[in-house]
């Protein structure tokens, strides 16, 4: 017999589809699905970017069901289903007491989805029924109904802190220069997995920056960043794109501000791989609420469609401020032509394609340093899409800000970018990740002065 029965909200689903598994137990627990919440999540598939395309899985999943039982009872019916191990029952009541008042009608669902789990409470006697949303409010109008309610536990998780600079003070018998390659146990007995910057002070005052590479101190030169086409400004943007650079990680994870110079390091920085030839293009993929899942030649180039223009403008801003940095050191900086024409000779030079989301599905991607930007729209059911496209020959860059989630049904405890800042603090056999934050902005006193205000 199961142990509990959840009624879940439509924004469960919308968040991850993974919950509905999480819920489920390996098929312990019944997943109750509202008729209300099948009429929200058909609505949800015409939207284009992450809530479409959680719709999207949950119609795909719907259609592998295999119908079990179908019983009619008084004033309402049940249709229940088996997915692999998940066990849902589909609810529907032949009338509702809540009217459907267009001026009201998210209200007017959050009730008629609560009348659903009254009934569940009635049909399995003996069971714990619990109604699992995401919306305060629609738990609210449960309580009102005496009905037990929770929320995804995630919410109330705790978020470490990723990607600290540590500081370390040398004793008087230790020079910097004595810190290339040794290993960071000796100077770092607390070190821990998720330690990957630090700072280094000597008695005399001097200091010096390094990252952790397998275990062992790599400090920072300044000759590492020679050729580089914008070059980092401060010493976190500067461990950053040291940590592109290295070997070692398979995947950079970074939460930054605004303004901080997140995605216009890494494309910098995948430029100078490029060039080394170690990969042969550079990927982007950028997530947030109103991306499009449709065109996988789409970019940013003369004669797409005007309404690509939107999304294609965060590259095209990266791309045009490279450009005129290298125009203005061969000073031919004269003309807008000269601007456009650097970008195409970029993209053609470097390879960059844009990759949407929702085409990843039956990609392979290889010889690719991948770009994963607005990370924090992007729920664990994507982030898993995008990075088991990549093959062993490429590297992933992550970039996000948690101070700026658009999605509603994602927060900064369960999105994409905190899930993988947390393996940031594991030892993982497969891969070798790496994070850090950045805080300083860059862009100039607009930036700074909003992050300092808008808290």
């Amino acid at each position: 017999m199961s142990s509990k029965v959840y009624v879940v909200d439509t924004n469960i689903i919308l968040n991850s589809l993974n919950n509905l598994f999480r819920l489920s137990q390996n098929g312990a627990n019944i997943i109750v699905i509202p008729e209300t919440v099948l009429i929200e999540l058909e609505e949800k598939k015409k939207e284009i970017g992450e809530i479409g395309y959680q719709a999207r899985e949950f119609a795909r999943l719907l259609a592998r069901a295999k119908m079990k039982e179908s019983s009619h009872k008084d004033g309402y019916k049940v249709a229940k289903l088996l997915i692999d191990s998940l066990v849902i029952h589909i609810f529907s009541i032949d009338r509702y007491e809540s009217d459907v008042d267009q001026r009201y009608i998210n209200e007017s669902n959050d009730k008629r989805i609560i009348e659903v789990a009254l009934v569940a409470q009635k049909y399995y006697r003996g069971l714990k029924v619990s109604f699992i949303s995401l919306d305060v409010y629609a738990r609210t109008f449960a309580y009102l109904k005496n009905v037990a309610t929770e929320t995804l536990r995630d919410d109330k998780d705790e978020v470490p802190e990723f990607g600290k600079i540590k500081t370390i003070e040398l004793d008087e018998s230790v020079a910097l220069e004595a810190l290339k390659n040794a290993p960071i146990i000796e100077y770092d007995k607390e070190y821990r997995s998720g330690d990957f910057n630090y700072k280094f002070i000597e008695k005399d005052g001097k200091i010096s920056y390094a990252i952790v590479v397998n275990g062992h101190i790599d400090p920072l030169k300044e000759t590492e960043f020679k050729g580089i086409k914008v070059k980092p400004v401060n010493v976190e943007q500067k461990l950053y794109m040291k940590a592109i650079l290295c070997d070692f990680y398979d995947i950079v994870v970074v939460d930054a501000k605004a303004g901080t110079g997140k995605t216009l390091l890494a494309f910098s920085s995948a430029m100078r791989l490029i060039e080394k030839s170690r990969y042969d293009k550079i990927i982007y993929v950028r997530n947030s609420i109103e991306s499009l899942d449709k065109g996988a030649d789409v970019g940013y180039l003369a004669g797409n469609d005007e309404k690509f223009r939107v999304y294609n403008m965060a590259l095209n801003d990266t791309l045009e401020h490279i450009a005129k940095k290298m125009l203005k050191k061969s000073k031919s900086i004269d003309s807008v032509n000269a601007v456009e024409n650097k970008i195409l000779e970029l993209i053609s030079k470097y390879r960059i394609e844009k990759l949407w989301p929702g085409e990843a599905r039956g990609r392979t991607l290889s010889n690719s340093i991948v770009i994963l930007d607005e990370w924090q729209n992007s729920s664990s059911k994507t982030t898993q899409l995008i990075l088991s496209r990549l093959d062993d020959s490429c590297k992933a860059i992550i970039i996000g800000s948690n101070r700026q989630i658009d999605n509603f049904y994602l927060n900064k405890y369960n999105n994409g970018l905190t899930v993988l800042l947390k393996e940031t603090k594991k030892e993982h056999n497969e891969l070798k990740l790496y994070a850090i934050e950045l805080k300083k902005a860059v862009r100039g006193k607009y930036a700074e002065f909003a992050e300092r205000i808008f808290l």
